[in-house]
């Protein structure tokens, strides 16, 4: 068995109206806008984006000869 390589990475949650576009910065946030009366934004309104960063490691993986 192979050792595996860690690669460090950085996960961000984005909470967003898909809508309008709006950025919240939580899910709780975005649940009080729907409870808003003042605001026409619905639950069917809600999008959830994971964006992962991966730091750059160097060379990973096989090389082949020239």
């Amino acid at each position: 068995m192979s050792d595996l390589i860690k690669i460090p990475a950085e996960a961000k949650e984005i909470i967003k109206n898909k809508r309008t576009g709006k950025v919240y910065a939580s899910k709780a946030d975005f649940d009080n806008d729907v409870a808003d009366a003042n605001t026409d934004t619905t639950v069917d309104d809600f999008r959830q984006d994971l964006e992962i960063k991966v730091t750059k490691v160097g060379e990973i993986g096989a090389l082949t000869k020239k």
